[in-house]
Order: structure tokens, then sequence, then C-alpha cells
């Protein structure tokens, strides 16, 4: 977890859900993104700080340290030795948020393919994922190293039955102090221990299988079954 998610809603809808004042630097543009089954190693619309502006900026889904080659390069970081671990460190204090609309997980449920469920907030309102990166720049733009991990805590409640991690979802407001430069790394960490939203803020239900495949990227792919 978390390895596939939509992001079909416009930037400015996610960003209103943030209720941040700050002029905003948009390279996403302005319609829907209508991305429905979003794999890693694919571009994502992220939200980030430079100065007193907000970017939204398409990054790529997965980063590696650049002396890590001999491996693939990871898409989520696990909240519990994110803050300390020497792979994360230089990307530690570069934080941003994922807006997304729901990401999936895949259940063994005795069948022939595990049965894909689609996870969203019960209100309706966007999922504001905790994440890290190497980030473009405001001046010298997109880099070829950029890229971002989502960081993930231990599931709970009836969710651990869909999967055993999942992201770490902050509210709005806690998601504006993430994104603030002026934000302690001591009081990041403990933000994402201890602060993101509980299972109970979320629902999940079971949609078609063909969200397996990365071919099919059409709505269909949210629709509950069953």
């Amino acid at each position: 977890m978390c390895g596939r998610l939509s992001q079909y809603s416009g930037i400015h809808d996610f960003v209103a859900a943030l209720s941040m004042p700050n002029a905003l630097v948009n390279s996403v543009g302005d319609l829907p993104l209508e991305r429905y089954n979003v794999a890693p190693t694919t571009l994502v619309a992220l939200l980030h700080l430079q100065g007193d502006l907000l970017h939204a900026d398409p990054v790529r889904w997965g980063w590696r340290p650049h002396w890590a080659k001999d491996r693939a390069a990871p898409v989520n970081a696990r909240v519990e030795k994110v803050a300390h671990g020497p792979f994360f460190r230089s990307i530690w204090p570069h934080r941003a948020i994922a807006p997304i609309d729901n990401w999936f997980e895949w259940v063994d449920e005795g069948s022939a393919k595990k049965q894909p469920y689609l996870i969203r907030r019960r209100d309706g309102s966007p999922v504001l994922c905790a994440v890290i990166g190497q980030l473009p720049d405001a001046d010298e733009g997109s880099g070829e190293h950029d890229g971002f991990v989502i960081i993930t805590a231990d599931s709970a409640g009836g969710m651990v039955d869909i999967h055993d991690r999942r992201p770490v979802v902050l509210t709005p407001e806690l998601a504006r102090e993430w994104l603030d430069p002026a934000t302690p790394k001591e009081r990041a960490e403990q933000m994402v221990l201890h602060q993101g939203e509980p299972a109970e803020a979320f629902e999940w239900f079971p949609v078609a299988v063909s969200v397996g495949s990365v071919r099919n990227q059409g709505p269909e792919t949210i629709l509950k079954i069953k």
C-alpha cells in the first residue's frame, strides 16, 4: 500500500479543500484531471509550498536516492522509519500533499483473482495524503530525478481487513501545517505518526477487477459492484 489511486477532480477543487489563501502557481491545468486508475512511475499532481506560493506540479510517483541504483524506486515510505532512516534522509524535509479522490487495495477472497476495493472519505471530500519527495524547483523547473513517496501507517479498525497499511491522510488544518516549510521536522514527524485521519473517516467497497489493468482508465473503474 498504496499502489493505485484516482485523481479525477480538478486541481482547484483540491486547493479549495485546503483553504489556503496563497497564490497558486499551477502547472497541471485547470480542467478536471480525469485519472481514475493511476499507477506508480506515472505523474501525480502534488501541492507544495515554495516561499509564499502554493505550487501544483505533476511529479513522478516513486523515488530513490542516487546511491541506491540497484533497487526499484519505492512508492511508499513507512511512517515508523521515514524520519530517521538513511534512505529518505535527503527528502524528509521536502514535504508535499498528494490530493486524491480515492485509492485501491486488493483482497484475497478465495477466488481466482484478488478482489479490488476502492477506499475514500465518507464525507466525499478530497483525500489529503502526506508525501515527501524531490520536488520541482520554482526557478529551475522539473528535474530528471524528481519523484515522491506516500507516507503509510498501520491500518486499524475494519480497514485492516482490506489491507494492513494505508496512506497517512491529514485534515486540511494539519495539511496546511505539513506544507509550511516553517513547521519543524520534529513536529512534522509527530503529525504523521499520531494525527493521521482514523479508519472511521473512510468507507470502502468492491469495484470491478478491470481496475487491475492500467489500460482501463475510465470512470467505470470506481463504480461499486455487488
